[in-house]
Parts: C-alpha cells; structure tokens; sequence
C-alpha cells in the first residue's frame, strides 16, 4: 500500500489556515506604546496646565464629541486593532440603493414609499448615534458618517443595530413597511435631501 506523502499536501493543507504577518504582535506592542504616552502626555498636560485643561474641559465634557471622526483619526494613523483577512466571494444580500415607488418632501426630509417588509440599507458607513422614537418620524434610527453628517432613518422596525455600533455602507439598518422618512443633517442643519436621494 502506498504511503501519503504530507509534504506533497503541506501547501493544501495550510491553503486555508488564516495568515498571520510575523511582525504582527510588534506592531500591535508598537500602537499600544503610541496610545499609552499619547495618554500619559495629556494626562501630564492636564494636570499642569490651567489653559490645556480649560481647553479639555470645555470640549471633552460637551455633548457633541464626533466618535466617527475619533475613529477615522485612529484609523488613519494607528490602524485597526487586528489584521484584516480579505474575505473572497462576499456579495451583498440586498441592494445599496434605496429603492422607493414615491417621493416627497416631508418636514426636514423626504417620505419615500416603499414596498411592504422593505429591507433599509446603510446609506453610508458611520456610527450609530440614536435609536429612539422620534416625533412625525417614528422609530428612528441615525447614524453619524466620518463625515459628520447624520443621516436618519425612521418608521423602521426589526431593528438589528445597537448603539455605537459601527456600520458599513450596505449593511442591514431594519425594515419599513410602506413608508419610510429619511433626513439629512450636518452641525444641527438639515440638508436638502436631494444630495442624497436620486
């Protein structure tokens, strides 16, 4: 009977086995050095100087800290936390674009009719800020782009999100059934839908 030779099979066998860099753990031992004495440098800061500290409180302690603005800043200099691992043969479940029978233009937005049971997508990637009853709007939902614009989503049910998740452009926002209200605002601003909705 003839053996199997392993080494015949090794690039087969290891094929599916998810790549880890080597200097991954360096990396990740780096960006934690970088954080930490960013923190200690502020914390220093504060601690000794009256105008920094002024400064910090004034803007720290407000309710309007961007946390989609935090994360690109993070993002651009430090990376993610963990290695991304390129993923083949995905395909959206739904389309990106908003499909609607009708529309019109409703207090700060836009009524969209829809189908019944309609499945909303995320109209661009961001945080989750609110999930709530809004008046004239109903269950809202809005979502804060690295841009700063929020975009909300109301009269939407089957609600898979939490908030401060964070969302990618595609993704499941709920459902609505028959209408759905869209709303664009930016530094408390409602925007002409429009832009938005072609």
């Amino acid at each position: 009977m003839n053996e199997i030779d392993p080494s015949k099979y090794e690039n087969i066998i290891n094929r599916n086995k998810p790549i880890i860099k080597k200097n991954y753990f360096k990396n990740l031992l780096i960006r934690i050095l970088i954080v930490a004495t960013l923190f200690l440098s502020i914390a220093i800061a504060y601690r000794t100087n009256e105008k920094f500290k002024s400064y910090i409180d004034k803007y720290l302690y407000s309710d309007s800290i961007s946390f989609t603005k935090i994360k690109k800043i993070y993002n651009k200099y430090l990376g993610g936390v963990l290695p991304k691992i390129k993923e083949d043969n995905t395909s959206l479940v739904f389309n990106e674009k908003i499909n609607y029978l009708s529309k019109e233009k409703y207090f700060d937005g836009v009524h969209l009719k829809v189908d019944n049971s309609y499945l909303v997508p995320v109209l661009e990637e961001g945080m989750v800020v609110f999930i709530g009853y809004k008046e004239h709007y109903g269950n809202t939902i809005i979502i804060e782009s690295l841009e700063g614009i929020y975009y909300w989503y109301g009269n939407i049910s089957n609600i898979s999100l939490k908030l401060y998740d964070y969302v990618e452009k595609g993704s499941f926002v709920g459902e609505a059934s028959n209408d759905l209200y869209l709303i664009f605002s930016k530094d408390d601003i409602f925007l002409d839908y429009e832009e938005f909705i072609s």
